[in-house]
């Protein structure tokens, strides 16, 4: 089965202009103002669905969407670094977070590591490609995620080494589509909703 599924990262919050880990910070003004003023721009889809952090539900209500939470598609899960900023660890911790971006397999946090992000984005894409999450019918999906796990289902979907992780910017209010089934997928990535308003 072909399916299409579209990923569309959340709206800035307090967390990502602070460059913190997870911080999992409910929209700020500007950022609900955005993507309402995106919503016009959202695809249509069979099956919307959202990873279960506040940023991403109330990046979903913005849009309009009306979008069931999916703990596969949930945040990295940083572990005891949640919701603190990457200088304040590269200080406290340097040869943590040196070993955390060398090694894909580390995780100094108690979280996740890099490869079992993307391992788990890969077993989530694979089932909506194999047909077997139940729902062989739909095939559109839209759902609302973290940056982090559409960097990890780039990675996933292309084969990619898990080293390109770290090559790969995703900005807010940003459409990744990708198209094909489980073991082929086809990527169009970064697509605007709509233009940024002036704040």
């Amino acid at each position: 089965m072909t399916v299409r599924v579209m990923l569309i990262s959340p709206a800035l919050n307090a967390a990502l202009r602070e460059a913190r880990f997870d911080g999992d910070a409910p929209l700020d003004a500007a950022g609900v103002r955005r993507a309402r003023v995106a919503a016009p721009d959202v695809p249509d889809a069979g099956r919307r669905l959202r990873g279960p952090s506040v940023r991403c539900a109330g990046t979903a209500e913005a849009l309009g969407l009306r979008a069931v939470p999916e703990p596969a598609v949930r945040g990295w899960d940083m572990g005891r670094w949640s919701g603190l900023r990457l200088d304040e660890v590269g200080a406290a911790e340097p040869a943590a977070v040196s070993a955390w971006l060398a090694d894909p397999s580390a995780a100094p946090h108690g979280g996740e590591s890099l490869l079992e992000l993307c391992s788990r984005t890969r077993r989530w894409l694979d089932s909506l490609g194999s047909g077997s999450d139940g729902r062989a019918g739909e095939d559109r999906v839209l759902a609302v995620v973290e940056p982090s796990v559409v960097r990890a289902a780039v990675v996933a979907a292309l084969a990619l080494p898990p080293e390109s992780f770290w090559r790969l910017d995703v900005a807010p209010l940003t459409l990744t589509a990708l198209s094909g089934r489980s073991g082929r997928w086809n990527l169009r990535c970064g697509q605007p909703l709509s233009p940024a308003p002036a704040d």
